[in-house]
């Protein structure tokens, strides 16, 4: 009894659908009839989508019904540039909903990928990424050199709202950690030049250290952990939300409605923030010092008497070229979102790495810059 109820459903299961392709001078065509669910498309894909291209034509006249894999399989066809034909509208309506491009082969796992298909990937990867890269440049660029020439063109509440969360809202753990970093590197230098006799020159050390190098860099990298994840999260959700596509279709560039007043806003956030984080970094040397016997008027004399006006601007002007890198690698992140539930998440996790990598590499460039020009 059992094996006679097992074998009905077995019939029933291959008679859910029936694909057939019929060979004719005219090209061949392919009839599809009943239900396409998943059963079906596994019984048949690996004969249909090998024979898929232009010259096949699908008559989707007679299915009843289709699920997920029936979708996947027909948007398969549609991709592979097959005509189809007869397909009832609630099918239609359904199949419009999923772009050509979500099941790309590119977005699917590649554990079982050789040698050769994985460095082709990586390189294709390498190459879309690049002219990513250079379109987003050229346009944020173009976009930015607008609003120097029209400034009343730029949307202030955009910028002044960007300016809040870039700059007052991360203002408090900016301090924190800049009075932190202070206090330790003094602690440090000072336990370690104690034996020396030398703890007077830590007034000399960190307010050097600050101002050229580490303060620029510490506000570049909160910076991109806290807001350049910020701008690819915002970007992102629009993009997916298909808001980006609806602000191109009324005319309004993306580029200049929403990436410029954050760069903007970067721009003149950063070098600020940087000088009070060097400034509670010297805080908390201060109280290093104190806490010595050390008067704070030596403690001052002697960071200012070390550090001259080209360390500050120096830093600053590291601030200012690490803004710029860190807020466009956050947008051009969010603007590259991808389909899916995961693809935010993605979105924000390259803007933080992209961010953090590309302040390296201009560090190590002004590095060498300033070495060359004896600064």
């Amino acid at each position: 009894m059992a094996n006679r109820l097992s074998g009905q459903r077995r019939a029933d299961a291959e008679s859910a659908c029936a694909a057939r392709i019929e060979r004719g001078g005219a090209g061949d065509v392919l009839r599809l009839d009943g239900r396409l669910d998943a059963g079906a498309v596994a019984r048949c894909w690996n004969d249909i989508v090998p024979q898929a291209g232009p010259e096949l034509l699908v008559d989707a006249s007679g299915l009843a019904d289709l699920d997920g894999a029936g979708m996947a399989l027909l948007l398969t066809l549609r991709r592979a540039g097959a005509k189809l034909e007869g397909l009832a509208p609630r099918f239609e309506e359904l199949l419009g909903l999923v772009p050509l491009d979500a099941l790309t082969r590119d977005s699917g796992d590649c554990r079982r990928c050789g040698l050769a298909e994985r460095v082709g990937r990586s390189a294709g990867s390498a190459s879309r990424d690049l002219g990513t890269l250079v379109s987003f440049v050229g346009e944020c660029g173009l976009a930015l050199w607008q609003a120097v020439r029209h400034p009343r063109s730029v949307r202030r509440r955009d910028v002044l709202d960007a300016m809040t969360a870039v700059g007052v809202d991360s203002m408090p753990i900016l301090l924190l950690i800049g009075f932190l970093m202070g206090l330790i590197m003094s602690f440090q230098s000072a336990v370690s030049l104690v034996r020396f006799g030398a703890v007077i020159f830590v007034p000399n050390m960190l307010g050097l250290v600050m101002f050229r190098e580490m303060g620029g860099l510490i506000t570049a990298i909160l910076l991109a952990a806290r807001s350049g994840s910020a701008f690819a999260a915002e970007i992102g959700t629009m993009k997916v939300n298909e808001e980006l596509d609806a602000l191109v279709t009324m005319g309004l560039s993306p580029m200049r409605f929403l990436v410029a007043p954050k760069v903007i806003a970067s721009v003149l956030m950063v070098p600020l923030m940087t000088l009070f984080f060097n400034f509670a970094s010297l805080a908390g040397g201060a109280l290093v010092m104190l806490s010595m016997g050390f008067p704070l008027a030596t403690f001052t004399g002697r960071v200012f008497a070390n550090t001259t006006g080209m360390d500050v601007g120096g830093g600053l002007l590291k601030a200012l070229v690490f803004s710029v890198l860190v807020a466009g690698a956050g947008c051009m992140r969010g603007m590259g979102t991808g389909a899916g539930a995961g693809a935010v998440g993605r979105s924000t996790t390259g803007a933080v790495v992209s961010g953090i990598i590309l302040i390296a590499v201009a560090d190590g460039l002004f590095a060498v810059a300033f070495y060359l020009l004896g600064i």
